[in-house]
């Protein structure tokens, strides 16, 4: 059983789970986790390294959320000025749905 916790309005954290953790445990319930190329890196500023993380990874999954249904960040890189902190996150697509080609998806929209 995945642990979810709500991360924003539009996105749900499944925890301290690997990719390949979460590939296996979607597998074994019939569906598929597929890897996009697409990428998205964002900044996010903040009085703390909390809240600039917030803003990064919000602005970030902003950006992959009108295509797909989940992502996984990749990377965070923290930078601290006088009276600011500066986080970058980098955060891939992810498709998770029953059928095994995004085609399928694609075509049953389309009808």
């Amino acid at each position: 059983m995945l642990k979810q916790q709500r991360f924003n309005d539009g996105w749900m954290s499944a925890g301290d789970i690997s990719s390949a953790g979460l590939d296996v445990a979607l597998r074994g319930a019939g569906w598929h986790f597929m890897w996009i190329e697409k990428a998205c890196s964002r900044f996010g500023y903040g009085r703390t390294e909390s809240s600039a993380l917030t803003q990064a990874t919000t602005r970030a999954l902003d950006r992959i959320s009108g295509q797909f249904n989940a992502a996984e960040v990749d990377s965070v890189r923290m930078s601290a000025y006088p009276g600011f902190r500066v986080a970058r996150v980098t955060a891939h697509a992810r498709q998770i749905q029953r059928q095994a080609s995004l085609n399928a998806l694609d075509e049953a929209a389309n009808r």
